[in-house]
């Protein structure tokens, strides 16, 4: 697979990326070390923890690499979990289904990059 079909295949806006970083070698080299972030497991982690505010800042940075990297759905689950834990202190299990969707959408994200031609 390509980065153009991995980008529309994870959902993510390929035109944007491109316009930021110029070249698929550059998106390529980018995308192989968000399959290798640690942000993703640092959620759970913090979330099975009840370490509300660690797992706002995984959150939060998922979200972030998402944003530069124009992967859109999983830069939008990511953001809405991250609105969810702003300004919580306690553990509640209205968490639970933005984690869950964040879930999905990281797998995906991931299973696409694995899938690239390298």
């Amino acid at each position: 697979m390509d980065i153009k079909q991995c980008y529309e295949k994870m959902g993510g806006d390929y035109d944007e990326v491109v316009s930021r970083l110029r070249t698929d070698d550059r998106i390529k080299r980018f995308l192989l070390k968000v399959a290798e972030d640690k942000s993703y497991d640092e959620l759970c982690e913090r979330l099975a923890a009840h370490n509300i505010e660690e797992a706002f800042r995984a959150a939060h940075t998922l979200k972030g690499v998402c944003l530069n990297l124009s992967i859109k759905s999983l830069h939008e689950s990511a953001s809405a979990m991250t609105e969810a834990l702003r300004g919580k202190t306690e553990y509640s299990s209205e968490f639970e289904p933005y984690l869950e969707r964040v879930k999905l959408d990281h797998e995906r994200v991931v299973a696409c990059i694995k899938e690239l031609d390298i």
